[in-house]
């Protein structure tokens, strides 16, 4: 009797899978979640911004260093971007360059934030002068009203090269496609790579600040004194 009744049941199942299959065939294929756009993946809710490191690597921005950029800028039509803070570019700054900040100062006084503001001039502030920053959330848009035109030829520059590297990707996923960022930044310049200057300081010592300024006065000082 069990042999009988599995063999009468066997049909039965093969029946209904031959419905399911028919079923799967026939509903329309599932949407993809993820799209590949322009090299970027992107979902229907979010979109992979390019790092600014990866657009470096890639060559989507062009390096350009120190020695070099005062060709770029008056052969090729490259606009010097300065995106250092403000107390950096007060001290030294290239004439006829665009000042933006990436980062500016941490205004905020919240307990969490003077603490932050402790433990940063403990650890890194009294040695360099740095003032604890934040990201300026008004970059791209004080960017957009200085250079408008998103087609402009933009040198992306800061201190020592990793601001600016951030910067050039804010700008690059705000539309702005032909960007360069310069080399190691201010500091791997010399005398002669920007032909105007302005400020009290040299521009590749502009970053430097606090305990260390002091003693890069030493040693400038033992240089010169050697000679």
């Amino acid at each position: 009797m069990k042999n009988m009744a599995t063999h009468q049941l066997n049909p039965m199942f093969k029946t209904s899978m031959v419905k399911n299959y028919k079923t799967q065939q026939q509903q329309p294929p599932r949407t993809q979640r993820f799209h590949v756009f322009n090299n970027v993946t992107t979902s229907s809710t979010t979109t992979t911004t390019m790092s600014g490191r990866k657009l470096i690597e890639s060559g989507t921005v062009k390096a350009i260093l120190p020695k070099e950029a005062s060709s770029a800028m008056n052969s090729e039509g490259f606009i010097l971007l300065d995106v250092r803070p403000k107390w950096e570019a007060e001290k030294a700054r290239v004439v006829g360059s665009v000042h933006v900040p990436i980062f500016v100062e941490d205004t905020d006084n919240s307990p969490v934030t003077l603490l932050k503001k402790w433990v940063h001039f403990g650890y890194i502030g009294l040695w360099t002068g740095q003032n604890l920053t934040t990201l300026n959330p008004e970059f791209l848009g004080q960017v957009e009203v200085a250079i408008p035109d998103k087609a402009s030829k933009v040198l992306v520059a800061c201190g020592e090269g990793l601001r600016s590297m951030t910067a050039a990707s804010k700008l690059y996923n705000g539309g702005y496609r032909n960007l360069a960022w310069l080399a190691g930044g201010f500091g791997r310049s010399k005398d002669d790579d920007f032909p105007a200057i302005e400020g009290t300081e040299k521009l590749q010592y502009a970053t430097i600040g606090g305990v260390s300024y002091y003693f890069l006065q030493l040693l400038i000082l033992l240089q010169a004194v050697g000679k």
